[in-house]
């Protein structure tokens, strides 16, 4: 089913760091007509139906998408802020407003070879991004999400 892109969903998303602080987990996505080597996303947000649920506070939706995605619960969970993500996907608008999130994972996934499970019941890998990504060619959503990763990671 088609996600509906017509309204401004509201979200939360964790940046999920390592316990060393080098690396974040995201998810890694097929290619788009915007982004033809596929692109990362943070963790969390929800599927089709968008991030929290009717009466969810988004705290209290970061922790339940992490644990339904990732079957992991989030220690050292800190807000961040609001972050508002305007953006394509194959041509289509889309907008979003995120509740952004920093914590870690218990139990973490692998470095390699993890995924998580959306909504949908679809599995899509994750993998541990570099927090210094210069050098990835593949890009990150929401993009307003980069500063405060670098700064906060960093």
């Amino acid at each position: 089913m088609p996600i509906d892109r017509s309204h401004i969903r509201v979200k939360a998303m964790l940046i999920a760091r390592s316990g060393d602080g080098s690396r974040h987990l995201v998810s890694s996505n097929p290619p788009t007509s915007e982004n033809p080597l596929g692109y990362h996303r943070l963790v969390g947000g929800g599927g089709g139906g968008g991030g929290g649920e009717f009466g969810e506070t988004h705290r209290e939706a970061i922790i339940r998408e992490v644990y339904e995605e990732l079957g992991a619960e989030v220690r050292e969970l800190t807000h961040l802020g609001m972050i508002e993500n305007i953006f394509r996907y194959n041509g289509e608008l889309g907008h979003e407003i995120v509740a952004l999130y920093s914590g870690i994972l218990d139990p973490a996934p692998a470095l390699e070879g993890g995924t998580l499970t959306e909504s949908d019941g679809s599995v899509v890998p994750v993998v541990w991004r570099p927090v210094d990504d210069v050098d990835v060619k593949v890009p990150l959503y929401p993009r307003e999400a980069n500063d405060r990763i670098r700064d906060m990671l960093a």
